[in-house]
């Protein structure tokens, strides 16, 4: 490869390895089958690189890959039992006449679903007052690669917004994204949610891999301007208000407070 500088790193059983100053934009490059793989970490990859028919008996072969390949003519199938690398990008290149090394490179995408997706109001706890704003927070754990990522959050049924992760890290992460919101009178009894999607383009599973998280009901805190309690008694309810949300997660008891009324459900 001496005349276009290219760096031999390894030659065996008639096979020549080359990393730098490889043409990727030479004519008649080698041809990768599928042409970008998406994988699940810890399932098996089976790949074919070609090149045509003229160049076979000059010199091919497979750059920077973990696991076998095996040559047949122009054919070199690359095989993996399990894919345990998050981060891996194979190359195939040829040689011909003129010691010119042309290369395509395959794109390789390793994911793996989240653990869990849970939801909560981030700094709070207790019952919502109408009218404030609050903000929900959706942690995704264990995923990978979370740039892939989209969550979206729900109230009831509507969607209320769609976030995605700005982070580049290959390795499996916690990612904790967060969305404002403001409560109403009719927001009282409602449930939210969310939802972590990974989104890996049409190489990927389909339908992509989805995780929600469990769904928890707002206990909405309501005072009429024109009722307002002493605030000793204001303390007392708020203190009471707080119990029986306790109570409500352990026994599924839903309560509504609107002005001087309290009740069951």
């Amino acid at each position: 490869c001496s005349k276009c500088g290219i760096t031999v790193l390894h030659m065996y059983n008639h096979s020549v390895y080359c990393l730098s100053f490889a043409d990727e934009n030479c004519p008649d490059k080698p041809v990768f089958n599928p042409s970008r793989l998406v994988v699940k970490y810890g399932d098996p990859v089976s790949v074919t690189c070609l090149i045509r028919q003229s160049y076979q008996d000059y010199f091919f072969g497979l750059v920077d890959f973990m696991g076998n390949h095996t040559k047949n003519g122009t054919t070199i199938l690359w095989e993996v039992q399990r894919m345990t690398e998050w981060r891996t990008l194979t190359t195939c290149c040829h040689i011909n006449a003129t010691d010119y090394c042309c290369c395509s490179k395959l794109p390789v995408t390793v994911y793996k679903p989240p653990d869990s997706v849970s939801i909560s109001f981030r700094d709070h706890s207790g019952p919502l007052l109408e009218g404030h704003q609050y903000t929900l927070q959706c942690e995704v754990h264990n995923v990978a690669p979370v740039e892939n990522l989209t969550v979206t959050f729900y109230r009831g049924q509507t969607a209320l917004g769609q976030l995605q992760s700005n982070n580049t890290e290959k390795k499996p992460v916690t990612e904790i994204l967060t969305l404002s919101i403001n409560t109403r009178k009719e927001d009282d009894g409602v449930q939210y949610w969310c939802e972590a999607k990974l989104e890996l383009g049409s190489e990927g599973p389909q339908p992509p891999p989805v995780v929600t998280s469990e769904k928890f009901i707002t206990l909405l805190y309501s005072l009429y301007p024109s009722m307002r309690l002493p605030s000793v008694l204001h303390i007392f309810l708020s203190l009471l208000l707080t119990l029986l949300q306790l109570l409500s997660n352990s026994c599924r008891i839903r309560f509504v407070f609107h002005g001087f009324f309290l009740y069951f459900e």
